[in-house]
């Protein structure tokens, strides 16, 4: 249906608008406020540029409240420009843009103050997140938590060359398979990368990749202009000549201007009498207003674009743009990089009737009156609702989590039995829990939890081997009810969907409790997402098993040796490795706890389990010890008064570690064994300490690494050893001066029994034994483990 002129004047002024805003808080930036690490910001003029239109017509007409939008990267600007019309964005923040705490480079819901939904910045992901966060809303809606909030859609702004990015094709295999809804992804057509020119014939591509996942495809290429001179006589051989333009030249002739086209159109189409009419009578002022009247620049094409979706199917737009329309450098294979000069933007400025020193004012340069400029913004459909970041209450953790103990467990398989006795109850917690497994759910110890808690689809499908009464240990079925969400072998969807889970209290209004189970080494196959998540400040639980090379015959690339720093490193996701089942009961009570807290308070977990059969401790869980697993240590055996020598470990070396303590003891007095749950909190707790000191001025705050090593004397010797990098506790050494012998795993990909690869990688009783000797004077230690 056309749009009605009035509305469309006034949105075509406000896109106006929003260009100059974003390309003058980006000259601003530069040439004003220049950085003083000289890095300039000129990618993001040419790339907002070519997205003011398409960002004006969503923002100031389609949008709803409800839905949600992941903004291309190098869009930050207009968005920025359009959040300050809306009165949500203030003008200091655009006026140290890219600067410390003003409008972020990309979009940032944690560290921008306006109203972003998802942060974007690494390219591709912020696409992949809306197509998760619409399963996640198919989620909460099947287990009826929506109450009465109407369903959103889920928007992608996508530049062409970020659909090079791998897990835009992995998330939309995704799709297909759980049947995804209430999804747009628009692409900026603008048929440039950061350093080319795309391909030829690309549209082509991606309407035949999405019409083949089941979405719907729509192609805004000409705007009304175009259309209109197509009707003319003569304008069938123009749209022809158009069509079959390159690329590359249509940019060329585009940053050249009128001229240059009237000249191509004229050697090219030749002398046909209505085709050179219709040219010759429009100036090169007009004729390359015509040549660049794209669909993605045409306020009345983009909108009935979008206004024609009456239905929830997933869509992809395909609007054709001229990257940096509008401004000097449009069309310019090198503009990623262009910014307009002084000079320049001071004649935009005239151009665009902007008056000097009123860059900021709102309507400034628009003929319309600003009372019914905001009262038209006012009443846009997505203003009619101010609150837009929702939040959800907490859920109730118990103090302990149960399971059923053995004398010889696994940490995996202790973390299959913590969940299996949550899931037999019919508790808040329980019901809040959704777990999601890339193709390793049963082999990473969830398939008890499935059983108890089935499969989620938004169709009921019976499990086909219980109906034909095949005998099998796993009985799932998919429902809408089900709290487990099975994916295919991409780590990177398995990331991308935990954030969605994991912002569900913020977008659903819900909250939801997200376990995701992989094998530890393949998070770094996902890391770039896990990153990407953390950034956003979702809220879930990573359970990554086996761990190190302690699974022993798998060998290969299934052993990890760098995640446990990953862990120590990674912002806004606290890692943990324990050794003890009973340990993990209390870990996972802790992650439950710390899943929920407020924003700079809590964040993400990660436990680094592991395959291996230990003997248990027989032990009470005290208050105290429960408060030093979850801080990160606590001794297993109490450093003696003349302690020259502790053992420190972390994880599946437990056994190793407790063993060297014993055979050391024969003629080493007061030797202390200190077990290690979480090197990144101990870490994270002393450098955290250090700064309390240095910003209070040297007022006592000590860590709890720093009390649990301070009855030490300074010449004790402290040996860490873990399955993982040595660097991982190598720091020990530093928090009190002592001298530190770091034993770990440098390098991977050889299969053994357990026993030969821990000597092999120097870990094992005797390698610790080895360690301590350089340490501490006295006589050898007189017996050593036999070789198996």
């Amino acid at each position: 249906m056309p749009i009605e002129p009035a509305r469309l004047e006034i949105l075509s002024a406000l896109a106006r608008k929003v260009l100059w805003l974003s390309s003058w808080t980006i000259h601003h930036a530069n040439h004003i406020r220049p950085h003083s690490d000289g890095l300039k910001v000129g990618g993001h003029q040419a790339s907002s540029a070519s997205l003011a239109t398409i960002m004006s017509a969503l923002y100031f007409s389609v949008l709803r409240p409800e839905d949600r939008v992941a903004v291309k990267p190098h869009a930050s600007p207009v968005f920025h420009a359009i959040q300050y019309l809306f009165g949500r964005q203030s003008r200091d923040k655009l006026e140290n843009f890219r600067g410390f705490k003003g409008a972020q480079s990309y979009p940032s819901r944690t560290k921008d103050t306006d109203d972003v939904d998802f942060s974007t910045g690494s390219v591709g992901l912020g696409v992949a997140q809306t197509l998760f966060s619409s399963l996640v809303q198919d989620y909460v809606k099947a287990h009826g938590w929506m109450k009465d909030r109407p369903e959103g859609r889920m928007i992608a702004l996508v530049g062409d060359a970020e659909m090079d990015e791998g897990n835009i094709f992995e998330a939309l295999l995704e799709g297909w398979k759980h049947g995804l809804r209430n999804t747009w992804w628009v692409v900026d057509y603008n048929r440039q990368s950061l350093d080319a020119v795309v391909r030829e014939g690309l549209w082509e591509k991606f309407e035949t990749m999405f019409r083949n996942f089941g979405w719907d495809v729509v192609i805004v290429k000409y705007g009304t202009l175009m259309q209109a001179a197509f009707a003319e006589p003569g304008g069938e051989a123009l749209m022809r000549w158009i069509d079959a333009c390159p690329n590359a030249m249509y940019a060329a002739l585009c940053f050249q201007g009128g001229a240059a086209f009237r000249k191509h159109l004229r050697d090219e189409i030749g002398d046909q009498g209505a085709v050179s009419q219709l040219i010759d009578k429009r100036s090169d002022a007009e004729l390359i207003e015509l040549m660049s009247n794209l669909g993605g620049h045409d306020m009345a094409s983009m909108v009935e674009a979008f206004e024609s979706i009456d239905h929830d199917r997933p869509v992809c737009f395909i609007a054709y743009t001229i990257k940096g329309i509008g401004l000097p450098f449009q069309g310019h294979k090198d503009n990623h990089a262009g910014l307009m000069t002084v000079a320049q933007m001071e004649k935009w400025r005239a151009a665009q009737n902007i008056r000097p020193g009123r860059e900021w004012e709102k309507f400034e340069g628009l003929s319309q009156e600003p009372a019914a400029l905001d009262a038209f913004l006012a009443d846009v459909p997505f203003n009619r609702d101010s609150h837009r970041r929702l939040n959800a209450p907490v859920i109730e953790v118990p103090e302990r989590l149960s399971f059923n103990p053995t004398a010889q467990m696994s940490t995996q398989q202790g973390f299959g039995l913590v969940l299996n006795e949550i899931a037999r109850g019919e508790t808040e917690l329980a019901s809040r829990i959704v777990t999601a497994s890339p193709d390793v759910t049963v082999s990473t110890n969830l398939g008890a939890w499935v059983n108890r808690r089935g499969l989620f689809a938004r169709a009921e499908k019976a499990d086909l081997f219980r109906s034909e009464k095949i005998p099998s240990t796993f009985n799932w079925d998919f429902s809408p009810k089900g709290q487990h969400i099975e994916l295919g072998i991409a780590e990177m969807n398995l990331f991308i969907l935990m954030s969605a889970l994991g912002l569900s209290h913020h977008i659903n209004g819900e909250r939801l409790l997200p376990i995701a189970t992989l094998y530890d080494p393949f998070i770094e196959r996902g890391l770039d997402a896990l990153n990407y998540a953390c950034y956003q400040d979702a809220r879930f639980m990573v359970v990554a098993t086996p761990s190190g090379i302690t699974l022993a015959p798998e060998g290969g690339a299934h052993q990890s040796i760098a995640t446990p720093l990953i862990g120590i490193a990674q912002d806004g996701l606290a890692s943990f490795e324990p050794a003890f089942v009973d340990e993990l009961a209390v870990i996972m009570g802790w992650a439950f706890r710390h899943m929920q807290r407020e924003v700079g308070q809590g964040g993400s977990v990660y436990l680094r389990l592991s395959t291996r059969t230990i003997e248990q401790p027989q032990r009470m869980m005290t208050q105290d010890l429960q408060t030093a697993i979850a801080e990160g240590a606590y001794w297993i055996r109490k450093p003696g008064p003349n302690c020259d020598l502790v053992i420190a470990y972390s994880g599946a070396v437990a056994p190793e570690a407790i063993e060297a303590v014993g055979l050391i003891g024969e003629n080493r007095r007061d030797v202390g064994l200190l077990a290690i749950t979480s090197a990144d909190r101990l870490h994270a707790g002393w450098t955290a300490a250090r700064n309390l000191r240095r910003d209070r001025r040297g007022l006592p705050h000590l860590s709890h690494i720093e009390k649990v090593l301070a009855p030490l004397p300074r010449d004790c010797g402290i040996v860490t050893v873990i399955d993982g990098h040595p660097a991982a506790l190598g720091w020990l050494g530093s928090v009190r001066g002592h001298r530190l012998e770091a034993l770990g795993v440098e390098h991977f990909g050889q299969t053994g029994t357990i026993d030969e690869l821990y000597r092999h990688h120097g870990i094992d009783a005797n390698a610790i034994i080895d360690a301590a000797e350089g340490l501490t004077a006295g006589a050898p230690v007189r017996h050593r483990k036999m070789a198996v």
